[in-house]
Order: C-alpha cells, then sequence, then structure tokens
C-alpha cells in the first residue's frame, strides 16, 4: 500500500506535468519550467535534460536547473559511456551512490559535490530522445516511488521534445529542399524545360530531386533522383549529392564515368546511404544525349510520329555501397526536334495494389509530342489526379522544340 505521505508529492509532480498551461510554452520555456519544479518537488540540488543528437551517438546537455555549466558549455555525452550514457544505452533508470571519474564522464557532476544521482531515459514513439537525471549533494537513497515519478516527467519532457524536433526537422528539410530545386530552369530558342515535384503526404519531405544546369560546350546536365528515406536526414544527403554531381559533371563530359564517381564519393563519405539518379547531357547543336542510369527508373522518350517508349538504356546499380564494382555503362540516344524526355521518380508510377506495368503504361499514353509543360501537367492529372501522394514524386520533362 502507498505511504500516505508521499501522496501530495506524486499529486504535485502529476499536477506539474500535465498542467494544461505548458502546452503554450515553447521547448525551452518548458524545459526550464519543469526542470525548476522538479528540483523542488524531489528536493534535489540538479535536475538535467540532455537530447540525443541527429547522429544518435551523443547526449547533449539542452537544458539545467541547478547546474548551468552544462548546457553553456556544452557537454557532450557519448551514448553507452558514464551515468548518462548507461541510461541511454539501457535504456533504463540508472541510480548512482557515488559520483567521480569511475561512474561519471562530466567532471562538471563531481566538482558541483554530488552525492548521489537518479537517471531515466526519455522515450517517444520507440525512439530514444534523451535522459532526463537529478542529483543531490546530500546522501540519500531515491526509492522506487521517486524513480517512477521522474520516469513519468521523462516521458511527458520527451513527448514534447519529439514532437518539436519533428517538427523542426521537417521544416528545415522542407526548407533545404525548396531551397535546393533549380528556381528557374534554363531556356534556350531550341530547348525548354518543364518540372513538377509534389512531397509524400506520409512522409512530408523525403530525399526526391531533380536538377539542370548549362556545362560548357553548349551543353546542358539534366539530373532526377531519389535519396532512401525521408525527412531532414534524406533531404540533407540529397544536397551532398546533388552539389557533388554538379561539380563532377564539370570534370567530366561521361554521364557514366560522372555517376562512377558519385558512387564513390557517396560509398566512402555518406555511410548507410543509397540513391537512385538519372544523368544525361544534352549537346544542344547535334540533339545528341548521353544518358546514363544509376538504379532508376529509364526516361520515357516521345518522338513526333512514333509511340512514346521507355529509353532502352542499361541500368545499372544505385548510388552507394559500392555496388557499381564492374563500372557503370551509358547510352546515347537522338532527340530530334519536336521530340522530348520525361524524367520521373518512383513515386509517380508506385501505388500499393497497382501494378507497375500499368502504371508506365498508363505514363506512356500521357508522354507524347507537346510542349513541355503541358506533359508536365497532363502527367500530374493522370497519375497523380486527386489521390494525394504516398511518396515524393518529382518529374522532369526536356523538349527540343521543334
Amino acid at each position: 500500500m502507498m505511504d500516505a505521505g508521499r501522496v501530495p508529492r506524486r499529486l504535485q509532480v502529476l499536477e506539474a506535468i500535465t498542467d494544461s498551461g505548458l502546452r503554450e510554452l515553447d521547448l525551452d520555456k518548458l524545459f526550464d519550467v519543469l526542470l525548476q519544479q522538479l528540483r523542488s518537488l524531489f528536493a534535489v540540488d540538479t535536475a538535467t535534460v540532455l537530447l540525443v543528437d541527429s547522429g544518435g551517438g551523443h547526449l547533449v546537455a539542452r537544458a539545467t536547473a541547478g547546474l548551468e555549466e552544462e548546457v553553456l558549455q556544452g557537454v557532450r555525452i557519448p551514448v553507452g559511456s558514464g551515468f548518462a550514457g548507461m541510461v541511454a544505452g539501457r535504456r533504463e533508470p540508472v541510480q548512482i551512490d557515488h559520483v567521480d571519474p569511475t561512474t561519471v564522464v562530466n567532471p562538471l557532476l563531481w566538482e558541483r559535490g554530488l552525492q548521489v544521482m537518479l537517471g531515466v531515459p526519455m522515450v517517444a514513439e520507440g525512439r530514444l530522445v534523451g535522459v532526463l537525471h537529478i542529483g543531490s549533494t546530500a546522501a540519500r537513497r531515491f526509492t522506487d516511488e521517486d524513480v517512477d515519478l521522474l520516469q513519468l516527467a521523462a516521458d511527458r519532457l520527451a513527448t514534447a521534445a519529439h514532437l518539436h524536433r519533428s517538427r523542426s526537422e521537417l521544416a528545415a528539410a522542407a526548407l533545404l529542399q525548396e531551397s535546393l530545386l533549380p528556381g528557374r530552369l534554363p531556356t534556350t530558342p531550341d530547348w525548354e524545360f518543364a518540372a513538377r515535384y509534389v512531397p509524400g503526404a506520409e512522409n512530408g519531405v523525403g530525399g526526391d530531386w531533380y536538377d539542370v544546369f548549362t556545362l560548357p560546350g553548349d551543353r546542358i546536365g539534366v539530373v532526377i533522383g531519389d535519396v532512401v528515406g525521408s525527412g531532414l536526414p534524406a533531404a540533407i544527403v540529397m544536397g551532398r549529392l546533388r552539389s557533388a554531381l554538379r561539380a563532377y559533371a564539370l570534370e567530366f563530359p561521361d554521364p557514366a564515368e560522372v555517376l562512377g564517381k558519385l558512387d564513390r564519393k557517396a560509398s566512402h563519405f555518406e555511410a548507410h546511404t543509397m540513391a537512385t539518379v538519372a544523368y544525361a547531357v544534352i549537346d544542344t547543336t547535334t540533339a545528341r544525349v548521353d544518358l546514363a542510369l544509376a538504379g532508376h527508373l529509364p526516361p520515357v522518350l516521345a518522338i513526333p510520329g512514333e509511340p512514346s517508349r521507355l529509353v532502352p538504356a542499361p541500368v545499372g546499380p544505385p548510388i552507394g555501397h559500392h555496388l557499381a564494382v564492374t563500372g557503370r555503362q551509358g547510352t546515347t540516344l537522338d532527340l530530334p526536334p519536336g521530340a522530348l524526355l520525361a524524367f520521373y521518380t518512383d513515386g509517380l508510377v508506385e501505388r500499393r495494389g497497382v501494378d507497375l506495368d500499368s502504371r508506365l503504361e498508363q505514363l506512356l499514353g500521357h508522354v507524347v509530342p507537346a510542349t513541355a509543360e503541358m506533359v508536365c501537367a497532363e502527367v500530374m492529372a493522370s497519375l497523380v489526379g486527386t489521390q494525394p501522394a504516398t511518396d515524393d514524386i518529382a518529374v522532369l520533362v526536356t523538349r527540343h522544340r521543334p
């Protein structure tokens, strides 16, 4: 049976973490208010929140009551090391009754004179968000009731931190992706371009991108790609791949060689990254197109007087993980006046419960010799229509004006 003397404190903790007024506070103010209350309610000298960094390998001091130096000095604790790292690694409460270099990584804790500490994991939707810990300069033993109450507080803080990070990452990813998509596509008297991008309704923002840029020698580079994953991590990788491909495109004329260089870079520097990419170089003088595919669906070729068809190009492995050990191959095709190429990401043609071949046939039926803008509009109206996209969709059409 619960000790009657503990009922008021339990109610106080519950009231503190469920106060409706907290909903109006931003995350930093919420941390500040709750940590000050926890410090008082548990009669401790310090209360601290450390959040997991974006890489998942370290805990970073984010807010504290009683030991402000942790935040001011940017304390970072490896997950699995020391007291807080142990809490994060085990995902369970940990209590220590002596604070010294053998038990904690952060020297500020023993310099503060703390004798005992209690830490609990902050977990939201199955993901480790961080660690909440309290400490006292007086020798004492935290009870099971203390552990339960601190865990309730940690759950409340974890939910708030998780929502804040999710919203922040989504906004940052959207801003990053918008900044990296070309604001205005190049145009010449003989060549025109049009494009569409729609973020997936389920994932928000992902790693789809397209790019068009001029190259020396009356050439134009055309790229479309899809990084595996979603959210800010995918958008960041997408930005790196985009920049690297542009740099390689200036140095190497062959798209297959460019994708080979990109694969080497991604495999070495972007661990666990995978992306599909289609890269073409248009010689605007001869109307010849060199094309290479890295795990990407082939573009649709539409020539006046001929049935639209998928370009019969060799499809190499995706970018990443050193998959193209035997090198990469490309193909060359002509784009006569009036003809066009339509590039797209798999979000356009893949739908749950719908055969891919039938969706590709539907796409072929709407990629016909017309203006690039009209083809984009027809493709999106037919294959997307009024149904929200479950995955990102990018479409890029280039046309040789008749």
